[in-house]
């Protein structure tokens, strides 16, 4: 099994890459390939031009490997923090680009104009690892938590994933060193889970 971990953090030293890290380890003990993807090491460039718009259009050699990661990813694991209650914009540029027509959907043949499209993903789990700044209740109650309608709803589930399992951590910058052990173990559990030994998720 092949499962893709993305990673969207500028500082190595963050709780997030210690995430994605149990991620990694829970992945890999199970039997799995891992590709990670540290998108502020690699320097992704989040700008989507124009000339990457259309299904067909010929796309740079690197962003075409991410592609290909992603479309031959059997689970996928997300960490980042939330900011204003959106993904970081190289995380958002990566879906733009990435997340593309051809690739993770497509619209039904004589599609009219209502814009539901068909997913290509051949993953049938993934994993969103979320940090957090904000108390869970505030975030709900101020906010309504838009991540969970951004992953499960608008990206994941519009791409034939359904299994979406998202944890958040937090609040991380008053968080003790055995909280963050906690977390880090809650998070190798919850991927070993999404996808156990032996399985195509």
């Amino acid at each position: 099994m092949n499962v893709l971990v993305v990673l969207a953090h500028p500082d190595p030293s963050s709780f997030n890459h210690a995430l994605s890290g149990a991620a990694v380890r829970a992945a890999r003990a199970q039997g799995h390939a891992v590709v990670l993807r540290d998108l502020h090491a690699e320097g992704f460039d989040p700008i989507l031009p124009a000339a990457e718009l259309r299904k067909d259009a010929p796309l740079p050699p690197a962003l075409r490997r991410h592609c290909d990661e992603l479309a031959g990813a059997d689970g996928i694991v997300v960490v980042h923090p939330n900011w204003w209650g959106q993904p970081p914009a190289i995380l958002k540029g990566w879906v733009d680009r990435v997340v593309r027509p051809g690739v993770a959907y497509e619209f039904r043949e004589g599609d009219g104009g209502e814009g539901v499209p068909v997913g290509l993903l051949r993953a049938r789990a993934a994993v969103v690892l979320n940090t957090s700044n904000t108390p869970a209740q505030r975030e709900r109650d101020a906010f309504g938590d838009p991540l969970e309608s951004i992953w499960k709803r608008c990206v994941f589930g519009l791409c034939g994933v359904d299994d979406v399992r998202r944890r958040t951590y937090g609040v991380v910058v008053t968080s003790t060193p055995a909280e963050r052990a906690a977390w880090l173990a809650d998070a190798f559990e919850l991927v070993s889970g999404a996808f156990p030994a032996g399985s195509r998720a």
